[in-house]
């Protein structure tokens, strides 16, 4: 007991030392918590979203799509005849889409084909989210969704123009606006909800693609599932698939099944930037403790002289920690309870539409982030209190002790060997960052991680010369521009390189890491996205969604339908090329091949060349090339065989997600007969812009509200905007490690003050003023930021590059660093440096003479 109180004593005496090392951890702790509820309320987010277009039915019954809208339209009212039947079904509505349009004021058509989305009787089975306004009752009440409402200039109670389904112009009056976040699968497109007994009149080809049943009370969705999947598996339809049903909770599971996956992607990116933190703020312990324990030579040295051995004294250290962990870990927790609280407040007062965010942290994660901050602070006093541990008991008798920053150095051989190291893990990772510019990837990616992190961990260990040298170049100006203010600061950190070293080190990790990620942010998307545009086999596709077409042995969604391939063929703006497939048992199992036309793809995409020089016989595939695959033939076709051509090639995949081979129209025709066209990519002709290619095929597919129409050149943008954001984030998010780091700068610069108590005492002494001593610390502070930040820079910008070549090196790397948020980040860092000297420069100006120059 008697120890523990010694610790506690020990602890409060040094408390204003170690508290900017304390606010550092309470900062790294708050950061994860706020990181890990803020990860799971963004993917709990995703999965509201997902799970609102499920609706509040019960029970939901998915449709198999029909080849025709008339033969749609027979099965889903059979379906429903035969569903209204089962015992407990109080209420039925059909969720029925077709195409309309809609007018300007002055009676032009709006430039994007609408769709008509029917509106349940059943107020409880309305799955649409209400923005504004009311519901629509009669045949010419009508919503629109918000967007489209605020782009023609109409709030409720409007009077809306739009075409009905002959095509005749039309007027409605607009009782209310939708919130088109409720309804994700109809995002980009003009919304317009009708009276499900009024969809005929203003869509063309609608169908049901879905029916939403309310139960009675008391009936068991379960149960009734079973009972309606007995009643509708005889429905007539021919060999088409039975209709699926599911209750509401499997239906949102289904939804949602993605997030998984996305909630792994999104916490392991904040779990990144939350190590990179706490790796700051380790360093900021680590260094604080180790200026601290040089100052406390001789009073550790007196400790061994009155019997305490090394671990004895290795074990009082840790105990400090330990007090400092828990109490900064503590305050960690309830600041980041702190910050989650205030999100709370402020997403309440947001409009998130279906999603209700939640970022209460669980007590499992306030736990585990409190022991985190513990173990992060024990593991940060092992090194310097190892080395405090080592002071001989002669050095009580001494007069001098080691300088703050400069106590465990070791001897010359250490040294020695320590700078052997560094220079070895800067060369041998410098090495590996070279060959992952120059290798393919996935390999390239690995080796130049691995040699980024191998040469920085170079770098800290040399940064007791680099920093330095850097301050010398920059000393100059500071001469110049701050007198003898500015010649003292740079005399400063050049006599104590140790200090300057381990007092940059922290900053240099943020400041390397931002530059780094915005770079290969930058350069990635600057060379991933006309790359998307450039190597896709055309510029938009439509496959049938869900076995839209006339059935067949097609593979994917099914086999599109022939009106559509001649729609589209008949628009001399579109140039056509089908993809047909089929699935066959090729060495003994079920693979999707498909076969194209090349001649009608885009020349630059991925292997068009090679699917050109295909000859009957042969295949490209996803699979080790240069192998013979046996292809099972069925109704007494023999067995066929395939040479696979040497080397995988992703165009069978990109042409059709599912496919594996590619062969020649011939080889298909001798494999499967009759295999329909169930993709088809389309390219603007000659002389034809891509507005006005979309708007052909809007016009050709009218009639065809099924079909699943892509725009590659709209991916490429929705590729260039995530990783924009993902850049902002960033940039935030490890801001705030630069922000830990300036701590550990005003810490050291606080603890400075006191190993140069006495010199200011003497400058003091012989006539400098108290705004010249502000001066040299703010120098001292702005010297060491800017040279940090000069090298984590060109640290930065190297490493970045080199990542996004190892990424993008088949593509051809294009761009350097983005201009402005590498400015950004410069002036980030001098500015944190700066903040950093207001507390220990108000801390000198309030020193005097006589106090400054006591022996403590």
């Amino acid at each position: 007991m008697t120890t523990y109180r010694h610790t506690l004593a020990e602890l409060r005496g040094q408390l204003r030392q170690l508290l900017l090392s304390g606010a550092a951890i309470a900062l790294g702790v708050a950061f994860l918590i706020a990181s890990v509820s803020g990860s799971g309320a963004l993917v709990d987010s995703f999965s509201q979203s997902a799970a609102a277009e499920v609706g509040p039915g019960d029970v939901q019954i998915t449709l198999p799509a029909a080849g025709t809208p008339d033969t749609a339209a027979a099965t889903a009212t059979n379906a429903a005849d035969r569903a209204r039947q089962v015992p407990g079904v109080a209420a039925l509505a059909p969720r029925l889409t077709g195409r309309g349009g809609l007018l300007t004021a002055d009676g032009r058509p709006l430039d994007a084909a609408a769709v008509v989305s029917s509106v349940a009787a059943d107020p409880g089975l309305r799955w649409q989210l209400l923005k504004s306004g009311q519901w629509p009752a009669g045949a010419d009440e009508v919503m629109l969704d918000a967007d489209t409402a605020q782009r023609l200039g109409l709030g409720p109670g409007a009077d809306v123009r739009l075409t009905r389904a002959d095509g005749t112009p039309a007027t409605a009056r607009l009782t209310g606006t939708l919130d088109g976040r409720g309804a994700p699968s109809l995002s980009g497109h003009p919304v317009i909800a009708v009276p499900e007994n009024a969809v005929d009149r203003y869509a063309v080809g609608a169908v049901a693609t879905r029916l939403d049943l309310r139960l009675s009370p008391g009936t068991s969705p379960t149960r009734t599932v079973e009972t309606l999947r007995e009643a509708l598996r005889g429905a007539p339809g021919g060999t088409a698939p039975a209709p699926e049903v599911h209750t509401r909770e499997v239906s949102v599971r289904d939804a949602t099944r993605s997030s998984g996956t996305l909630y792994g992607v999104v916490l392991v990116a904040a779990l990144s930037f939350v190590l990179i933190a706490l790796a700051v703020a380790r360093m900021v312990v680590g260094n604080t403790f180790t200026v601290v324990l040089a100052q406390r030579t001789r009073q550790l040295a007196l400790l061994r002289c009155i019997g305490a051995d090394r671990v004895q004294v290795r074990r009082l250290i840790r105990r400090q920690g330990l007090l400092l962990g828990t109490g900064a870990s503590a305050a960690g927790v309830l600041l980041g309870l702190g910050v989650c609280t205030a999100g709370q407040a402020v997403a309440a007062r947001a409009d998130l539409g279906p999603v209700h965010l939640s970022l209460a942290p669980s007590p499992l994660v306030c736990a585990l982030a409190a022991l985190f901050g513990i173990l992060l602070t024990l593991l940060a006093v092992r090194g310097p209190a190892k080395a405090a541990s080592a002071v001989p008991p002669i050095a009580a008798l001494g007069g001098t002790g080691h300088g703050a920053g400069q106590g465990g150095a070791g001897g010359t051989g250490a040294r020695v060997r320590a700078t052997v190291w560094a220079v070895f893990l800067l060369v041998a990772g410098t090495a590996l960052v070279v060959l992952g510019t120059l290798t393919a990837p996935p390999l390239s990616l690995l080796a130049v991680t691995v040699g980024a992190i191998a040469s920085f961990f170079g770098v800290l260990r040399l940064a007791h010369r680099l920093l330095p040298a850097a301050v010398a170049l920059l000393g100059g100006p500071a001469r110049r521009l701050g007198g003898t203010a500015g010649r003292l600061a740079t005399q400063q950190l050049r006599r104590n390189p140790l200090r300057t070293g381990a007092t940059g080190s922290a900053l240099l990790l943020g400041v390397t890491v931002m530059v780094g990620a915005v770079t290969a942010l930058s350069i990635t998307s600057h060379s991933l996205v006309p790359a998307l545009s450039a190597r896709q086999p055309g510029v938009f596709s439509a496959t049938a969604a869900g076995g839209d077409g006339a059935g067949g042995d097609g593979a994917g969604g099914g086999a599109l339908p022939a009106g559509a391939l001649a729609a589209l063929a008949g628009e001399r703006e579109l140039s056509v090329t089908p993809v047909r497939s089929a699935t066959v048992r090729v060495d003994g199992r079920d693979t999707v091949v498909a076969a194209v036309d090349p001649t009608g793809l885009n020349p630059t995409a991925d292997d068009v060349d090679r699917a050109r020089a295909l000859t009957d016989g042969t295949a490209l595939g996803g699979i080790e090339g240069g192998r013979t695959l046996t292809v099972t033939g069925t109704a007494g076709r023999p067995d066929t065989t395939l040479r696979v051509e040497p080397g995988r090639s992703p165009l069978p995949f990109t042409l059709q997600t599912d496919a594996t081979l590619l062969v020649t129209p011939a080889t298909l025709d001798r494999i499967a007969p009759g295999a329909p066209a169930t993709t088809v990519w389309i390219t603007p002709a000659a002389g034809t812009d891509r507005p006005t290619a979309r708007r052909a095929m809007d016009r050709a597919l009218a009639t065809h509200p099924r079909l699943t129409v892509t725009d590659t050149a709209a991916q490429a943008e929705s590729l260039r905007s995530l990783l924009d954001r993902m850049m902002l984030i960033s940039m935030a998010l490890l801001g705030f490690s630069v922000v830990i780091a300036g701590l550990g700068v005003a810490a050291a610069l606080v603890l400075s003050i006191n190993e140069r108590s006495r010199e200011i005492g003497m400058l003091r002494a012989v006539g400098m003023s108290r705004s010249r001593l502000r001066r040299m610390l703010t120098l001292e502070a702005l010297l060491l930021s800017l040279a940090t930040a000069l090298l984590g820079t060109a640290l930065g910008i190297g490493y970045g590059w080199a990542g996004a070549r190892s990424v993008t090196a088949t593509l051809g790397t294009l761009g350097g660093p983005p201009v402005l948020p590498v400015l950004a980040a410069l002036a980030l860092t001098v500015l944190t440096g700066l903040a950093a000297a207001v507390l220990p420069a108000r801390r000198v100006a309030r020193m005097t003479a006589i106090a400054a120059m006591r022996t403590t």
